[in-house]
């Protein structure tokens, strides 16, 4: 399938929104924000939240379309500022690599989509993105799943295996399957 890649702003808001509503929200109504500072805050609207977000140009994201200009899927990335959550923080904190200038923290595909190269496309769309927006150390806590099956719905932060054609190296193992990866991404 051929696939073109976009940053998620204001020019793309609407394609996003309707990915999102599409799949019930994603996750139950997370619109993606969970890693952002407010994705923790009980009572806000995530929708509202997210896209304040975007139109404030305070999100960042490979967004997936397909050939119909559909979007099937993203990835999103950003600043330690900007995405302070973080998968097993306790376990990550005990030997904390160094701070990387941006994070992948998650990834959705259409339900309908997975498994036809969406994911993939994505992560090089955000390495491309972060590229053009100065480079530097890229970090992430995919899920190992060779010798084990393991249902899509819990791979939305990706697997280590699609970070490792991408260039990343395993730095340490924060969870039963999660690792952390990082590299370095030169500037264009």
């Amino acid at each position: 399938m051929s696939y073109t890649i976009r940053p998620l702003d204001s020019s793309t808001w609407d394609a996003f929104a309707e990915l999102v509503e599409r799949n019930n929200g994603i996750f139950g109504g997370c619109w993606c924000i969970g890693y952002h500072p407010e994705g923790r805050v009980k009572g806000i609207d995530h929708r509202t939240a997210k896209e304040d977000r975007v139109r404030t140009d305070r999100a960042h994201a490979a967004l997936v379309l397909d050939e119909d200009g559909v979007a099937q899927g993203w990835c999103q990335y950003g600043s330690p500022v900007e995405l302070p959550g973080i998968k097993h923080r306790r376990e990550y904190e005990k030997d904390a690599p160094p701070l990387p200038n941006w994070r992948i923290t998650c990834f959705y595909v259409d339900t309908k989509h997975r498994g036809r190269g969406v994911a993939r496309a994505a992560l090089e769309g955000a390495l491309d993105q972060i590229a053009h927006a100065g480079g530097g150390l890229v970090e992430a806590i995919p899920e190992v799943t060779a010798g084990r099956e393991a249902p899509g719905r819990f791979l939305y932060s990706a697997t280590v295996e699609l970070f490792e054609q991408f260039g990343f190296a395993r730095g340490r193992q924060v969870g039963k399957h999660a690792w952390i990866v990082s590299r370095k991404v030169e500037p264009v």
